[in-house]
This record gives C-alpha cells, sequence and structure tokens, in this order.
C-alpha cells in the first residue's frame, strides 16, 4: 500500500482564499488519510517536502469531449472506432499532464472508454460519461448533409458517437433509458442550435417541453440527470423550467433566466475557451463560413453570461469544450475567465463546483480526509497567477491521480 507525506510549502484550499502554510497531507493508498497544521506521524509513509510550492487539487474539467478528435465533426465520418479511441486515449493523457485529473466527457465517450481508464489500460483522468448525446431530427447533433437520409453507420464511424437521433417522447425515452444501460453517468440532450452544427440556426429552440421532461424523468429516476447543451435565454428557460440541472455554454442568458437557474439550482458550465480557440485556428482545420459567424455571436457574448449569472447567484462550473486539435488551447479558459472572475472563484469552478456537479462532494476537488488521492504540486502561487496553468502544465512539478504518481519532479 503506497504512503505519502506531504510537508512544507502551501495548501490550497478552495474553500478559502488564501494560501496556508504548515498543513501536512498524509496519502495513503488511494485517499486522503489526514490533513493537519500539525505534524502527523507516519512510520511508513514515504515524505515528500514541497519547498516553496503549492499542494492542490487535481482539477476537474466538466465539459470534454475526449473521443470528438477533429474540429470538423464531418471527418470523423471516415475514422473507425478503433482509432478513434486510440485517439482518445492521447487526448486524454495530455490532460492529465495539464492537472486535470477528472474528466466529464458531454458525448462520445463510452462506457468502454471509462473502463479502460479504471483497469490501467488508458492512462487518463477519471472519466463521467454521457454516451452519445441526444439530439431531434435537423438539431445540434443531427450532423447529416442535407442530401442524406440515413445515418451514419453505428458500427464503424466515429461520427455515430457525437450524437444519436432521438424525436418524439417515446424515442426520446427509450433513448436515455440506452445511454443509461450502456453506462452513462448523466444524459445530454441538445435544446439549441450550435457553432459545429451546420444547419440550424442559432436561436433555434430544440426538443419540445414534454421531450424534454420525458428525458429528466427517465434520469432523474435512475438516480441520474441531464445537462444541456443552451445558449438562447428561452432555450435556457425552457430546459431549467423542465428540470434540466446543468446548463452547458449559455452564452446568450439574460438577468431573468439566470435568476430562474439560480432559483431551481440549476448550474451554468461555461466554454468561453471553445469560441476562441476557434476564431483564431478554427479556419485552419476546416471550420465553415457559417460556423465562424455563429462563433463570433457567442463569443461576443461569453465574458457578460458570467457577470450575468455570478450576479444572480448561479454556480458556475468549468469546462472547455474543444475539439480535437484545439485542446492544446485547455488551460487558456483560466486567463479568459480572468476578465469576469477572481482566481478564486475560477479555481473554485474547476475544483469545488465541479465535484458538485459529477455529485463527488467530499470525494474530489478538494484535500480533505476520505477524498481521493487527487492532488497538484504547482511552482507558483495560483491565487497570484493563473498562469501556472498554462504551458500544458509545466509548472506542475508533481500530478498525482488515484493515489498513484503521473508526474513527480520532486
Amino acid at each position: 500500500m503506497a504512503s505519502y507525506l506531504f510537508t512544507g510549502g502551501r495548501f490550497l484550499d478552495p474553500r478559502h482564499d488564501e494560501l496556508r502554510d504548515g498543513v501536512e497531507v498524509l496519502v495513503e493508498d488511494n485517499l486522503i488519510k489526514e490533513v493537519s497544521d500539525r505534524a502527523i506521524t507516519s512510520a511508513t509513509a514515504q515524505r515528500i517536502n514541497l519547498g516553496n510550492r503549492t499542494l492542490m487539487p487535481g482539477l476537474i474539467d466538466a465539459h470534454i469531449h475526449v473521443v470528438l478528435t477533429e474540429v470538423n465533426l464531418q471527418l470523423l465520418a471516415d475514422v473507425p472506432l478503433t482509432l478513434l479511441a486510440a485517439k482518445g486515449s492521447v487526448a486524454m493523457r495530455a490532460m492529465l499532464e495539464r492537472g486535470f485529473t477528472t474528466l466529464r466527457d458531454t458525448g462520445g465517450a463510452d462506457w468502454g472508454i471509462k473502463a479502460a481508464v479504471e483497469q490501467g489500460l488508458f492512462v487518463g483522468p477519471r472519466l463521467f460519461i454521457a454516451g452519445q448525446p441526444l439530439s431531434q431530427t435537423g438539431g445540434h447533433g443531427d450532423f447529416r448533409k442535407r442530401t442524406q437520409t440515413q445515418m451514419f453507420c453505428a458500427c464503424c464511424s466515429g461520427l455515430t458517437w457525437a450524437a444519436r437521433i432521438a424525436d418524439g417522447v417515446p424515442d426520446v425515452i427509450k433513448a436515455a433509458r440506452d445511454e443509461l444501460r450502456k453506462g452513462a453517468d448523466h444524459i445530454k440532450i441538445m435544446v439549441s442550435g450550435g457553432v459545429s452544427s451546420q444547419l440550424d440556426p442559432l436561436e433555434s429552440l430544440q426538443y419540445r417541453v414534454d421531450e424534454i421532461e420525458a428525458a429528466v424523468d427517465e434520469a432523474t429516476r435512475w438516480g441520474s440527470y441531464v445537462c444541456a447543451h443552451a445558449y438562447s435565454a428561452k432555450a435556457i428557460e425552457r430546459a431549467v423550467r423542465a428540470g434540466v440541472r446543468t446548463i452547458e455554454h449559455g452564452n446568450l442568458v439574460d438577468t431573468p433566466t439566470a435568476r430562474l437557474m439560480a432559483e431551481r439550482g440549476a448550474y451554468l458550465v461555461p466554454t468561453l475557451v471553445a469560441y476562441d480557440a476557434l476564431k483564431r485556428r478554427g479556419p485552419d482545420y476546416g471550420l465553415s463560413a457559417y460556423s465562424l459567424a455563429k462563433n463570433e455571436v457567442v463569443l461576443e457574448a461569453g465574458l457578460r453570461s458570467l457577470e450575468i449569472c455570478r450576479a444572480a447567484g448561479v454556480k458556475i462550473g468549468f469546462g472547455s469544450d474543444l475539439l480535437g486539435q484545439l485542446q492544446n488551447d485547455h488551460c487558456t479558459e483560466f486567463t479568459l475567465r480572468a476578465g469576469a472572475m477572481s482566481p478564486q472563484e475560477i479555481i473554485r469552478s474547476a475544483t469545488l463546483v465541479n465535484a458538485e456537479i459529477v455529485r463527488q462532494v467530499g470525494k474530489l476537488g478538494e484535500l480533505v480526509p476520505g477524498a481521493f488521492a487527487d492532488l497538484l504540486v504547482v511552482d507558483g502561487d495560483p491565487y497570484r497567477d493563473l498562469g501556472v496553468f498554462r504551458s500544458d502544465g509545466g509548472r506542475l512539478d508533481a500530478i498525482m491521480a488515484n493515489g498513484a504518481f503521473v508526474r513527480n519532479r520532486l
């Protein structure tokens, strides 16, 4: 049984706005055993002196797509599932090296990918998965061309992992039940238009209210929940009133809708870096003019959505939503948010709030007794310099996931 005692350095507790000195942390096996501002005694633990570094919880990304490995999603139609899984394993390893020890995949990753990580076949963060998101015909998850009638082959096309079509209450019920059967931790639905889809207006309202309610009812009775892709205030309002728990993106939210979210306990998971990266680099990877025009709309509204929700008391999570080649922009999300949130709030969103979203309070997002031993040793003070998370984790001197070192320069 591996045991480590971290001493010296500074301790980042995301529940507090200042770092603490003199805190020691004992890890036994894969759990945090003890946290104390007094000396901890252990006869078996390997003692690790942090020097002038900061010990903090591992990061959580609550909106990621580990197997959507192309900016132009249409290209996945020619990618076999085996190659997609292999590319996804490389992407997950890179995310872990950036300090993200937990990911909530909001469309694409299946139970097999999750099991591969749990069994040590793929090196990557712990995963919470949605399986295939649900979309109406012609909605944000319908990637057929106008000339196509048939769906993509489910057994051999990578694009089939991007979404599944379900129309009408009976079909939505069946699809939600099927994704839960296959191992989904949450159900993802599309309730508005999106940037990457080529046929739907950004402001379109997708799924009837009874269809949204059907997905929510199935997930709730299973002990799960629904997250919804939504941009416009009206799309968000319809989803929240129907019982959706987390709103993904939410760039075009308004004050009354944000207040409704706070009243109903709905979370917002913004993904500002996705639009910044698409504007700068999307054309290099085949992003269409139609998508770029829609991207401009949500990009301009991004920071304002954070300000509105923050003022209304909505809990704000941390997501990135970067596709394929753009995923090396991952940690830019921290610095982009600095225009509307303090460093403490931003780190809290990527730890404590996201732990709530994945329903792992006390197990993830903080270093407390009984929590999983997911931790980072940072060269610097994240509360004073969010740039410590840039450079693909170059300033992370140690990364531990589930009690095992992924990186250890100490």
